[in-house]
């Protein structure tokens, strides 16, 4: 890839998010349908994947108060608009809350798995009114439209497309090396876009601290408790301020974050731990912008291999993006950020998504904490080796046995995961 393609590359997986990907995409999804059927539906009938089902169940949905699809599906039809993408819902307003939660009373919603399609993420849309009908499906990538029909608008069936697109991602050209050499040696103009996905999320994290999110895992860590236990460090402000902002929007805080490979949660922590060091440690503005493209980028390079939605959590590679830009900003060169990767994979290799909700700022905590461990050894030349457990010589090999083992080995963990989610027996007082 030239640098022209990564940079598009880039600016095509990290995007402004509004509330968490997966129903916000089942949203946009019944945008469009909604907009294909020119006018409001009577009746809604969703089928999802096991994993987009599995994100979506237990987050809170900005700037209603509320929990799961239901309200996310009746809000998307009542006042979402496609052209917003996955800020489909930041028009949310206490009356539309309230037309959504009547039109819920008043109208048949169905939600169930879908039987038709092998893709991870998989949304099919049927908006009904009257004998009018008009379908729209989501496929692959959290915004990818590859089928469209309804009475007002043209037929669009981008279905076929789905495996060459597959093959395209396969054969992307990155390796880590290209994306070290990209990161720090392109001309820094070309890279100053990703300076929004900082802005966006340290702004998250600030307003985070103002209210009484999810766990509140953010504010404990800065409070006396917290920084009598964990001290007043770099390392305890990186793990609170990106769990911070973690809280807030599991919980349902209306608050954009800049995502990246169509998660917010995988944005904040390629993001904010690198802001974070950067800014106690006196680094430059260079250096900051430098090290976010290879955070940024390295979470791509390990999603194109192991896709948008899987069992492995995707705190692991996020903050395994975070451990290089943070090792580099301590000084390491490409031998560091390798072994940086290689002590990532060694720690944290297995853990396992179960959905998207508010504990996920527990997750995203361990994983930037473990980001810096693996940074700290790495400068100092420490590297799990090859003779250790999924560990190679060749970091890109390692980083395929990472995304082998969370797309093909945990297919079976994978199904376990959403069983267990969905016979769960839940006290009426939770």
């Amino acid at each position: 890839m030239d640098n022209a393609q990564i940079i598009a590359l880039i600016k095509r997986e990290v995007v402004p998010a509004v509330g968490c990907t997966e129903p916000a995409a089942v949203a946009l999804c019944t945008a469009y349908a909604t907009e294909a059927l020119g006018t409001c539906p009577e009746r809604i009938d969703v089928l999802l994947s096991g994993n987009m089902l599995k994100n979506a169940m237990g987050v809170g949905i900005p700037g209603t108060g509320m929990t799961g699809l239901p309200i996310a599906v009746a809000l998307g039809a009542l006042i979402g608009k496609s052209s917003y993408q996955l800020e489909v819902l930041k028009d949310v307003c206490p009356q539309a809350v309230a037309d959504g939660k009547a039109w819920l009373a008043g109208h048949p919603l169905s939600i169930g798995l879908t039987r038709d399609s092998d893709e991870m993420l998989y949304i099919e849309v049927l908006c009904t009114a009257g004998d009018r009908q008009a379908r729209a499906i989501i496929a692959r990538e959290h915004t990818r439209l590859v089928y469209l029909e309804g009475p007002c608008v043209p037929t669009l069936d981008k279905r076929s497309s789905l495996g060459a697109c597959e093959e395209e991602e396969a054969e992307g050209g990155l390796t880590l090396r290209r994306v070290f050499d990209f990161a720090t040696t392109a001309p820094l103009e070309d890279l100053e876009f990703i300076n929004d996905s900082r802005r966006l999320n340290e702004a998250a994290a600030e307003e985070a601290l103002k209210g009484n999110y999810g766990h509140e895992l953010g504010k404990t860590l800065s409070r006396p408790l917290g920084k009598g236990i964990m001290g007043d460090s770099i390392f305890s402000h990186i793990i609170s301020a990106t769990s911070s902002a973690c809280d807030a929007r599991m919980a349902g805080a209306k608050i954009p974050v800049m995502s990246n490979s169509g998660s917010g949660n995988q944005g904040i922590a390629a993001t904010l731990p690198v802001v974070v060091f950067a800014r106690e440690n006196h680094n430059t503005e260079e250096e900051l912008t430098r090290a976010l493209v290879l955070s940024h980028l390295t979470v791509i390079y390990i999603k194109q291999s192991l896709g948008r939605l899987s069992c492995l959590c995707g705190c692991v590679v996020a903050s395994t993006g975070s451990s290089c830009g943070i090792t580099w900003l301590m000084g390491g060169g490409y031998d560091q950020v390798a072994a940086s990767v290689k002590n990532m994979i060694a720690n944290l290799a297995g853990m396992v998504c179960d959905g998207a909700k508010p504990s996920c700022a527990l997750k995203v905590s361990s994983g930037v904490s473990t980001a810096v461990l693996s940074a700290m050894l790495a400068v100092q030349n420490h590297s799990v080796t090859s003779v250790e457990g999924l560990i190679e010589d060749d970091v890109d090999r390692c980083i395929h046995n990472l995304t082998r083992l969370g797309s093909v080995g945990m297919q079976e963990t994978d199904k376990m995961v959403l069983d267990i989610m969905t016979h769960k027996k839940i006290h009426k007082d939770n």
